[in-house]
C-alpha cells in the first residue's frame, strides 16, 4: 500500500490521528464525484486554513440518497476517498453513511469547518457545533464552471 493509501481512515483511526495533530485541523465533507478543478482549490484553500485537513467523503449510500442524478455518484466510495487521499493538500480522508456530516463533525471536533460560498452560513451542517467550541466557519468561493455534474452531463452528452 502506497502511503497516501493510509490517509484513509476509518472513524477510530481517524479520530486517533485528529487526538495526535498539534495544531488546528481543518473539516470539509463531500461527494467528491469526478474530481475537477473546483474540488481542489476548494481542498486547498482548506487546507491553508490550519495545520491539518480532513475530509468527510458520503459513502455511495449517502451519495445516492442526495440525488445528484441517475447513475451517480459514477466513482465508487473508494475510488473518491483514494483519489482525495492522493492530494498533497489532504492529510486524512473518511467515509461516512449518514445523510450529514454532523456525527463525523462531533467526533473529530476540527477547529475550522469549511464549505463552498454556495452554502449559507445556516446551512452548513456542524456551523454551530464548531463555533460552540471556538472554532471557525468558513466559505470558500467557487471556481465559475466546474461541477461534477456538469462533467457527467458533457461526458454522456446531454448539455
Amino acid at each position: 500500500m502506497s502511503w497516501t493509501a493510509g490517509k484513509v481512515r476509518s472513524l477510530p483511526e481517524a479520530r486517533a490521528w485528529r487526538e495526535a495533530q498539534p495544531g488546528a485541523v481543518v473539516f470539509t465533507n463531500g461527494v467528491f464525484d469526478l474530481l475537477h478543478p473546483g474540488h481542489v482549490e476548494l481542498l486547498e484553500a482548506a487546507r491553508a486554513e490550519g495545520g491539518a485537513l480532513v475530509v468527510g467523503v458520503n459513502s455511495d449510500a449517502s451519495a445516492r440518497r442526495l440525488a445528484k442524478g441517475p447513475g451517480r455518484p459514477v466513482a465508487t466510495e473508494s475510488a473518491r476517498a483514494r483519489v482525495l487521499a492522493a492530494l498533497a493538500a489532504v492529510d486524512c480522508v473518511v467515509l461516512f453513511e449518514e445523510d450529514t456530516p454532523l456525527a463525523l463533525i462531533e467526533a473529530l471536533r476540527p477547529d475550522v469547518l469549511v464549505k463552498g460560498a454556495d452554502y449559507a452560513r445556516e446551512a452548513i451542517v456542524g456551523a454551530d457545533f464548531v463555533e460552540g467550541r471556538g472554532g471557525r466557519v468558513v466559505r470558500i468561493p467557487l471556481v465559475p464552471e466546474q461541477s461534477s455534474s456538469r462533467l457527467v452531463e458533457r461526458v454522456r452528452g446531454t448539455s
